[in-house]
């Protein structure tokens, strides 16, 4: 296929309202589980207000919980391959639900970024009313476009009274920017960088929001060699954000490799016992 073809392609899928679905990859396959690690979990189903059914493990704490992380992952296959990130989690004292969004995993649907937003609330109400669960010792932890989707969702929740605060790890602070950055990282497509701005749907945008997510308590963390991400696009949200709130600039870590760092952990592990207390 000519280049000429090629670019013909992409402004075809974009005028078609393809570019926004870019931002979603979603996978079937179950890739890993806890129960390998040696970790317990439970398969839990719940439905989206508008009757998507959804699928999302829960991982509890040995003995009484501290808290409860909802977890969101990335744009990319579903949560067997993104759990890792959180399966220290319980031995640590803290539940946690990894949530699979709509056309993820065991989870009914075709993803869009409305439909992300109901499969959260649906995942908080799931929690306000789980057996395990105190319903006033709940944090939103968000990875990746996860991350955009914590900020945004608790901005606007009706339920944010529950959330004792947000943790976004490699999020992005603007759709259209987001996918911009990435077409000028290839010759191919660096002359269309203009399409974003006409063709992503920029209306769940987290900078737009993360301002009203005061006064709850904020903790943003990036890598500072993230290729996918930009550090910048970190810096940007906390310089909109208002107290409280904290940023740890992770050296050396790239896209969601911050938490491979026990440091990290600890400094996390400091921050959930600081909000919690409160």
């Amino acid at each position: 296929m000519s280049i000429q073809k090629i670019i013909g392609l992409i402004v075809l899928v974009c005028s078609l309202g393809g570019c926004t679905q870019v931002f979603f990859q979603p996978h079937r396959q179950l890739i890993d589980t806890p129960t390998r690690l040696g970790v317990a979990y439970e398969n839990e189903y719940f439905q989206a207000r508008d009757g998507t059914t959804l699928n999302a493990w829960f991982l509890p704490a040995p003995g009484e919980a501290e808290g409860t992380v909802l977890f969101l992952h990335g744009n990319a296959e579903n949560i067997s391959t993104h759990f890792h990130s959180v399966a220290w989690l319980p031995a640590r004292g803290y539940n946690v639900l990894a949530l699979d969004y709509r056309g993820y995993g065991a989870s009914e649907g075709v993803p869009t970024l409305a439909g992300a937003q109901q499969d959260i609330d649906a995942a908080l109400r799931h929690l306000l009313v789980h057996r395990k669960v105190d319903p006033q010792r709940i944090v939103v932890f968000g990875q990746s476009l996860g991350g955009a989707f914590a900020i945004f969702y608790t901005a606007h929740s009706a339920y944010r009274s529950n959330i004792r605060a947000v943790i976004s790890d490699s999020a992005f602070y603007d759709y259209r920017q987001a996918a911009r950055d990435n077409l000028g990282k290839f010759a191919l497509t660096w002359p269309l960088q203009w399409l974003p701005w006409l063709f992503v749907d920029n209306d769940y945008a987290p900078l737009d929001a993360i301002a009203l997510l005061s006064p709850i308590p904020l903790l943003i963390i990036h890598g500072d060699q993230d290729q996918a991400v930009s550090v910048r696009h970190a810096q940007r949200l906390f310089a909109q954000a208002k107290q409280p709130k904290e940023l740890l600039i992770v050296p050396g870590a790239g896209h969601i490799q911050s938490l491979g760092n026990v440091a990290v952990r600890e400094r996390l592990i400091v921050f959930l016992r600081q909000v919690l207390a409160q």
